[in-house]
């Protein structure tokens, strides 16, 4: 027989202890965000949907996107036991300096579109997580102001090639001169991508009021706030700012852009290069081979051509194709420090973010920022200790597994078809 009791004033306290309200709105929903995928549900419930769409979105059918997050979702991972890893390190060195965790975030246009502090909570937010911050060509904070919100952290300077040379030229000796150390030159923007959510929004800068507009923006008065009491917004670096994203871009881009464009680029820059949005191994190779410093592996986060390479399947036979002193990183769908953990067993360098900053941007701003980071350094620790592994150096293609969806069809069985 269970023996009973009336209950006991003193125990029933014990057991029941209230969580003290938080009276701070902003710091009571980011800490109720556990995963990026929260912060992105308090982002979308925060910002007007052409705002919001132009982060969230990708190019025609956004196939490119949902794959390369499917493939990080279809990783089995293969744990060591008995192997305690009480403190884990995730410092990393990446391009001639350090970084405290094995990501940095990537550079994104219109920034302070989606939430008003823009790059300057970026770059705050890397600065005091140790880790670098890449500024865009179509950045809405300058690249002095840039080096003024992280003036003693590492700031990296994302490059187009335009139609007219001298405006990059320019822009590449603007970051030189702040003291940027590395310059991303990125070659998968010939032209703009069919970016479908933008064109049925009339995304563009400044936005264009249509009735849905207004309608849609009633619910979020504080965004409205933001954008009219706050410094205009434009294109720090550039003097055009008109149109929607897809005509700026095709002014501004150059589907000519070829090794000789890279050659000057590398006689005007003094510090590393590396080349944003290489998807193919061939690429890989001639890149090393032609003296730059390093390669992002990316398909623009799946914003220019849809069904393009998986970065991350891409990976290991990049790897093996450059050989183990060659930089590579990687970006797109990255979603979780499990998948940065995955991404680094198998061979990356380095990881860059960019829609998890900006869905914590949009949910809290510099705040929201620091709670992405945060997120993600505890996924990464959990992570690392759950494999037994206590540092990323320990970290091996032996510890995870692509599991794969897509698989190729095989050419011999084409032919036969085709015969």
């Amino acid at each position: 027989m269970v023996q009973r009791q009336l209950p006991n004033p003193a125990e029933l306290l014990e057991l029941m202890k209230f969580k003290k309200p938080e009276l701070d709105g902003r710091k009571r929903r980011l800490d109720a965000a556990l995963t990026i995928d929260d912060l992105r549900t308090i982002a979308k419930r925060r910002t007007p949907k052409a705002a919001f769409d132009y982060t969230d979105g990708a190019a025609e059918g956004e196939l490119s996107l949902s794959r390369a997050r499917q493939a990080f979702q279809d990783v089995e991972f293969h744990p060591g036991i008995l192997k305690p890893a009480p403190d884990v390190d995730t410092t990393v060195e990446i391009l001639g300096g350090p970084s405290a965790l094995p990501f940095g975030i990537a550079p994104t246009g219109f920034t302070r579109l989606m939430q008003t502090e823009g790059e300057v909570a970026g770059a705050g937010a890397a600065a005091a997580a140790g880790i670098p911050f890449t500024l865009s060509t179509l950045g809405t904070t300058s690249i002095e102001g840039v080096k003024a919100a992280n003036p003693h952290g590492r700031n990296w300077f994302q490059l187009y090639v335009m139609r007219d040379r001298e405006i990059s030229y320019e822009l590449a000796r603007r970051a030189a001169a702040a003291g940027f150390d590395t310059l991303q030159f990125t070659v998968d923007t010939p032209v703009a991508g069919a970016r479908l959510r933008d064109k049925r929004n009339g995304f563009s800068i400044p936005p264009q009021l249509t009735l849905g507009t207004i309608i849609n923006a009633i619910p979020r008065p504080w965004w409205w706030f933001d954008f009219l009491t706050t410094p205009k917004l434009e294109f720090a670096s550039l003097s055009s700012t008109g149109g929607t994203v897809g005509e700026l871009l095709d002014a501004a881009m150059d589907p000519t852009i070829s090794y000789d464009d890279l050659a000057v680029i590398r006689d005007i820059w003094p510090g590393r290069i590396v080349i944003k949005g290489v998807q193919n191994v061939e690429d890989s190779v001639r890149l090393r081979d032609a003296g730059v410093d390093g390669i992002v592996l990316s398909n623009h986060g799946g914003r220019q051509l849809d069904r393009a390479p998986i970065p991350f399947h891409l990976l290991p036979k990049v790897r093996t194709a450059v050989g183990d002193d060659f930089t590579v990183m990687i970006d797109t769908g990255i979603m979780n420090g499990a998948d940065i953990v995955a991404s680094v067993a198998l061979g990356a360098d380095f990881t860059l973010i960019g829609r998890a900053y900006l869905y914590g941007l949009m949910a809290g701003g510099r705040q929201g920022v620091d709670r992405t980071i945060a997120i993600l350094r505890s996924e990464i620790e959990r992570t690392m200790r759950l494999l037994g592994v206590a540092s990323l150096d320990e970290l091996e293609p032996g510890h995870v597994t692509q599991l794969t969806r897509l698989v190729p069809v095989a050419r011999d069985a084409v032919e036969v078809a085709v015969r």
